[in-house]
């Protein structure tokens, strides 16, 4: 294997480097530095050579170029066991180096934030590291490479135990790791230059590009589940490489693949409200939502809904969740409680149920309603993506009243929150509610006249006086004369159908208003 006797040490997150140096110097490794590396090295005390030193050539270009150079890159490229190799190196007076410790400038995190200009981009594209990390990783049968400072510990302690040796089993694992992590740095940066608008060449800021030509996709596995939808389906928890979130489990047994769905389902709709709200999720459709002035009463609401499917559901807030609502939770089985923060004392009251899953969110996921996402749905032949369905209309004014009679206030407060419920349902969705309340849903449905018989099936309240909400346009006729005769008053939909007039004529006779939002929220 070979013993390890000279390292280059050359990182950007420095957390841990000294002491890992001033262990690998008492195992008698020679260590070779550059830059701010070197003078951390150099200031604790650390024997350290800086590598223009070794070199002969000073860093030059603002730090662009430090390390590429052939008694660097000789020294770790070198084969060992190959006597051509060794005789090379040997007469250009190179040295083998025998691990590299490297980590990368932060690309991911510069351009993660909102002001990042490109030419501040372009300065976190690092040149040297990668370089030097896959010359280390493509030699590793005689060399050690380290992109990861979780990995000091675990190297030092094998030095230590084998005469300053690491086996062949580690070099491998560090390679594989080395080769995962500067594919993720190259991804990030083509998917960050693909967004880019043609501005690119001439030296503009970034504007980016929704659906770039090439999609690269960047996730980490955080967590295996027990199982998918079904017990025989294999499945994991991923986050995206630069971002894994504030979403944290405070209390609870193992989330699974669908308590997952169903929080993202819940969360994004019950974020979407200004006003206290509370949203029970089954099977991926909201079965309750409502606003309220306190949460307590918002949860109430949305549960009384329908109780029977909200049973074993998933609720979410967007308040911080406080004493009197734990309690009212608890009072019925719920397998997920997600909102932004919850109180110390709810907590306190949700944990006498071992098997409730509760979710922290952070303040944050409230500030931006929709986050800024891709939809994806693979198909056998590849993906589709879209852009996230983050359009609401919460204005009156943004509709058009196509009816004979104009939507009284009441009404035209129930319309807009139907809406914002109906956008989250699965269609075919119809919506009956009053102010602050859905009363009744129908999702998911072939005919949507089957949906509208549905929402009034599940109306655990009387419908007369409630408004109701479509995702797209009727069809016929049919799906206004069952929802008048269930006592619907009102009706917000997108409009469109070749049959509009056929539709506004059958509103006019039930003497109902109608609107039309010029916006339709399928959901498949």
């Amino acid at each position: 294997m070979g013993r390890i006797k000279r390292a280059l040490l050359s990182v950007y997150h420095k957390e841990g480097i000294v002491e890992f140096a001033e262990e690998l110097s008492a195992l008698s490794v020679e260590i070779l530095s550059t830059g701010g590396t070197y003078r951390l090295l150099k200031n604790a005390g650390v024997p350290v050579k800086e590598v223009a030193e070794e070199t002969g050539f000073p860093e030059m270009l603002g730090g662009r170029v430090k390390t590429l150079h052939p008694r660097i890159h000789g020294g770790i490229l070198g084969k060992r066991d190959d006597p051509e190799h060794v005789e090379q190196m040997a007469q250009q007076g190179i040295k083998g180096i025998d691990l590299v410790v490297v980590n990368l400038y932060p690309f991911q995190e510069t351009i993660a934030r909102p002001d990042v200009t490109l030419d501040e981009a372009i300065e976190q594209i690092d040149i040297g590291g990668p370089t030097m990390l896959r010359s280390a990783a493509k030699n590793y049968k005689d060399v050690a490479v380290i992109c990861d400072p979780a990995d000091y510990t675990t190297i030092l302690d094998e030095m230590k135990q084998s005469d300053a040796e690491v086996s062949i089993a580690s070099k491998s694992r560090l390679a594989k790791k080395v080769f995962q992590s500067t594919s993720n740095y190259d991804q990030a940066i083509f998917s960050y230059l693909e967004r880019l608008d043609a501005g690119l060449d001439a030296g503009l800021d970034a504007k980016e590009e929704v659906l770039p030509d090439t999609l690269s996709l960047q996730f980490k596995k955080v967590q295996s589940l027990r199982y998918g939808e079904n017990p025989h389906q294999k499945a994991a928890l991923y986050h995206a490489a630069d971002n894994s979130g504030n979403i944290k489990q405070l209390w609870g047994k193992e989330m699974s693949y669908n308590n997952f769905l169903d929080m993202d389902a819940a969360f994004e709709l019950v974020r979407g409200f200004e006003e206290t709200a509370a949203v029970v999720v089954k099977h991926n459709n909201p079965c309750g939502v409502a606003t309220a002035e306190s949460l307590v009463e918002a949860y109430r609401k949305a549960r009384s809904t329908d109780p029977l499917s909200a049973f074993g559901g998933v609720a979410a807030f967007n308040r911080t969740v406080d004493v009197d609502t734990a309690k009212e939770i608890t009072s019925t089985f719920m397998e997920v409680v997600i909102a932004p923060t919850v109180d110390p004392a709810a907590l306190a009251v949700f944990k006498t149920k071992k098997n409730l899953r509760i979710i922290e969110a952070g303040n944050n996921a409230i500030s931006t309603p929709t986050l800024a996402r891709l939809d994806l749905r693979p198909l056998a032949s590849g993906l589709l993506v879209q852009e996230h369905d983050e359009k609401v209309i919460s204005d009156a004014a943004a509709l058009k009243v196509v009816s004979a009679r104009v939507p009284t206030e009441n009404e035209m407060e129930a319309l807009l929150f139907s809406w914002r419920v109906c956008k989250q349902v699965k269609s075919n969705a119809i919506i009956f509610a009053k102010p602050g309340q859905a009363i009744g849903i129908g999702a998911g449905q072939m005919s949507r006249v089957d949906s509208v018989k549905i929402a009034t099936l599940k109306a655990q309240f009387p419908i007369e006086g409630c408004v109701m909400a479509s995702d797209a346009f009727f069809p016929f006729r049919d799906a206004i004369d069952a929802a008048a005769e269930s006592g619907i008053t009102a009706v917000i939909q997108p409009g469109g159908s070749i049959r509009d007039d056929e539709v506004i004529a059958a509103i006019n006779e039930h003497n109902m208003a109608m609107v039309f939002t010029g916006m339709r929220h399928f959901k498949h």
